[in-house]
C-alpha cells in the first residue's frame, strides 16, 4: 500500500452519519493512534482530528479516487491517507509498525452519498448514468459488464442473497430476455426493466432498489471485505482499543453483531457442549453498550441515515482475559 497522491477535491457533499456518537465511542485517548477505514469525504476523520491531542495520530483508508482527492483538503501533520480497501488495514498497520497498537478503528460501511449522487458512478436508479457501481473504478468489472455476462442462475442468486429480493428469479429472467435484444448499459434502462418486470412493489420503495443494492454489494465484494476488515481490526487493536462499525444493511449488521458476540463468548472454535473452565475461555472482545441508531432529528436532516446501525466493541487484554 502506498500513501495517496495529491488531487483536487470532490464536487459532491456528504453528511456523515452518527458523527458525534461514533467519535465519542472511538476516541478514548486523545494521544492515541486511530484508523478510519472508510474516509469517504472526511466527516468522521475531521471530527476525530478535532478530538486528538498534539501527539495523536489518524490514518485513513479509502479505495475511491474521489475520496482520496477530498482528503487533500486536510492539512494536518497528524493525518495520512492510503489508497486501499479497509480489509487491508492490517497490512497498513504492519507497514507503519502499528499492528496491535491502534487505539481505535472506525468502519463506516457501504456506499457514500457522493457516490450515490454522482450519476457518472452508476450507483443510483434515481439518476441516469453509465452502469458502473465500482467503488474503485480502476478495479474489477462494471455492472454493465456483469449484467452482460452473468448467467440467469447467478443473477437470481445474487438478487436473492444480497438484495433479499423475493422475485429474484423472475427479475433475472427479465434481464436475460432484454439483453438478447439490447445491451443494458445505463442505470435508467436497468431501473425501467426491473420496474416493468417486478410483480409486487413495496410501498415507498422503488422496485429496483434491491436489485441495484445486490449488484453493488456483489461487484465490490462488500460482505467479504467487511468480514476481512473485522478480523484485521480485531488483530490490529491495542488492549482496550475500540472498534466502531456503522452499517446500513441488515446483512452487514448481522455480520458485525455475530463477530462481536463470538469474540465476547470466546468459544467460537469449539463444538457445542464442550465443558470449559472460565480460565480456558479465550474472550478477546466485549461489546460496549447496545446498538445505536440515529435519532429523529438526524433522520429528518438526512434520509439516508434511517437504516444506520452503530455497534461498538472493546479489545480485551488477552493476558488478563478480561477488562
Amino acid at each position: 500500500m502506498k500513501q495517496a497522491p495529491g488531487a483536487t477535491s470532490s464536487r459532491h457533499g456528504h453528511a456523515s452519519v452518527l458523527l458525534e456518537g461514533a467519535v465519542d465511542a472511538l476516541v478514548q485517548d486523545p494521544e492515541g493512534v486511530y484508523l478510519d477505514g472508510t474516509f469517504g469525504r472526511g466527516g468522521h476523520s475531521r471530527a476525530i482530528l478535532d478530538r486528538l491531542g498534539q501527539h495523536g495520530r489518524l490514518i485513513a483508508i479509502d479505495r475511491d479516487p474521489e475520496a482520496l482527492a477530498a482528503a487533500e483538503t486536510i492539512d494536518d501533520p497528524r493525518f495520512s491517507i492510503y489508497r486501499a480497501t479497509f480489509a487491508e488495514l492490517g497490512d497498513i498497520a504492519r507497514e507503519l509498525g502499528l499492528h496491535g497498537r491502534l487505539s481505535g478503528v472506525l468502519l463506516d460501511v457501504g456506499v457514500s452519498s457522493p457516490q450515490l449522487d454522482d450519476a457518472e458512478r452508476g450507483f443510483s436508479f434515481m439518476r441516469d448514468g453509465p452502469l458502473d457501481m465500482r467503488m474503485d473504478p480502476d478495479s474489477g468489472i462494471s455492472a454493465a459488464q456483469w449484467l452482460a455476462e452473468a448467467s440467469e442462475s447467478e443473477m437470481a442468486d445474487i438478487f436473492k442473497r444480497l438484495g433479499e429480493e423475493r422475485h429474484a428469479r423472475r427479475l433475472a429472467r427479465a434481464v436475460v430476455a432484454c439483453r438478447r435484444e439490447t445491451p443494458i448499459e445505463r442505470t435508467h434502462d436497468l431501473a425501467e426493466l426491473i420496474k416493468a418486470a417486478h410483480p409486487a412493489w413495496e410501498k415507498g420503495k422503488h422496485p429496483a432498489t434491491r436489485v441495484f443494492q445486490a449488484i453493488r454489494i456483489h461487484l465490490n465484494d462488500e460482505l467479504g471485505e467487511l468480514e476481512r476488515a473485522l478480523d484485521a481490526a480485531h488483530d490490529a487493536l491495542a488492549p482496550q482499543g475500540r472498534l466502531v462499525v456503522i452499517s446500513f444493511h441488515s446483512l452487514e449488521d448481522r455480520m458485525v453483531k455475530r463477530f462481536i458476540r463470538d469474540r465476547e463468548r470466546g468459544d467460537r472454535h469449539l463444538p457445542r457442549g464442550v465443558p470449559l473452565r472460565e480460565d480456558q475461555i479465550e474472550r478477546t472482545m466485549a461489546a460496549v453498550g447496545r446498538a445505536i441508531r440515529p435519532d429523529d432529528r438526524e433522520t429528518a436532516d438526512n434520509v439516508r441515515a434511517r437504516s444506520a446501525v452503530m455497534r461498538v466493541a472493546r479489545r480485551l487484554d488477552q493476558q488478563s482475559g478480561g477488562s
